[in-house]
């Protein structure tokens, strides 16, 4: 656990779903100490469809997750950590809530994220 530096929850969402994933995104920031990322309508990174993510540290983790568990309103969500390898972080060490989103693999490193993706907090 000493490489973990934080971690990242991905809304998915589509056309038809975004009002559910802006209501959701409006309650995450609302309730809890997180930093979230914007939306993204089209493909970015691993991620191969609509989405945002909420960066948080080690510590909120035990409130964001079960809440989330119960708040998703049926819209899936990656959470992962953010360790040594995002390629691990997004796979192996990762967790789903609802349905499995396949993820473009290919471009994960075994090297942590970058900078800008760490939680304020944790940047160099």
């Amino acid at each position: 656990m000493s490489d973990n530096k934080g971690y990242h929850a991905h809304v998915y969402y589509n056309a038809e779903t975004k009002p559910k994933a802006e209501q959701l995104r409006e309650k995450i920031l609302a309730s809890f100490k997180v930093e979230a990322g914007v939306f993204s309508d089209a493909p970015i990174g691993p991620h191969p469809i609509s989405q945002f993510n909420i960066v948080f540290e080690t510590p909120e983790f035990q409130d964001i997750v079960p809440w989330l568990m119960l708040n998703r309103d049926g819209l899936d969500v990656l959470v992962h950590q953010l360790g040594a390898s995002s390629y691990d972080d997004h796979t192996a060490y990762a967790m789903w809530l609802g349905t499995p989103v396949v993820l473009n693999t290919d471009i994960l490193r075994h090297a942590p994220v970058g900078d800008h993706l760490l939680p304020t907090a944790q940047r160099a």
